[in-house]
């Protein structure tokens, strides 16, 4: 079998294992959120940020939530990274952001965190300063979901198929997960663009 297939494969596998449960009870939280007029604070490293910026835009246009991610404001990040330190870059902005408990936290990640393994404590005092406040916590994580799997209201697990490929697939299914979501009939206010040309033309 090629890598292509093989790969892809793999994606077809992980799709198998989703647990739609767990989605179903993501959107019900989004759901809520938007009714009691919360924002929605998306965090996410490395490929994950970039994510986190797709998912703002989405979130806000299609879905009509309150969004943003501080990886979006490129300054403020290192001024605080600089002048604070990684590990609290995120918790900074969030109180500065007068994080409350009307609000929740979205964390797109591969691992979750883990201040034992030193691998995105970020996450991890974002995460712990959210349950502080009262924000509710969900997520789209990979591998077992790490220190943000132990401690959220809901989230979506990307399950592993192949140890040789947890980021890659971690990172691409972290879209297909919120494009269910802001999809999904219960959390969807406003038709996107292509969907509503193809309705003018049948």
């Amino acid at each position: 079998m090629s890598y292509t297939k093989k790969h892809l494969q793999e994606a077809v596998d992980i799709i198998a294992k989703i647990d739609s449960e767990h989605c179903e009870r993501c959107v019900q939280e989004l759901v809520a959120l938007r009714a009691r007029e919360g924002r929605l604070f998306i965090l996410g490293v490395g490929g994950s940020a970039a994510n986190a910026s797709h998912a703002v835009n989405d979130f806000r246009k299609i879905a009509g939530l309150e969004v943003y991610a501080p990886t979006d404001n490129v300054s403020e990040l290192t001024a605080r990274t600089n002048d604070e330190g990684w590990e609290t870059v995120f918790a900074e902005w969030l109180n500065g952001s007068r994080l409350n408990k009307k609000d929740a936290l979205l964390i797109l990640s591969v691992g979750g965190g883990s201040l034992e393994k030193n691998i995105s404590p970020n996450l991890v005092r974002a995460v712990q300063f959210a349950k502080q406040v009262g924000a509710r916590v969900l997520g789209v994580l990979g591998k077992d979901g790490g220190y943000t799997a132990t401690v959220a209201d809901a989230c979506v697990i990307i399950p592993t198929i192949n140890h040789e490929t947890i980021t890659p697939h971690a990172e691409a299914f972290q879209a297909v997960i919120w494009h269910l979501w802001v999809s999904h009939p219960e959390l969807k206010l406003h038709q996107t663009k292509w969907e509503s040309t193809a309705k003018k033309q049948t």
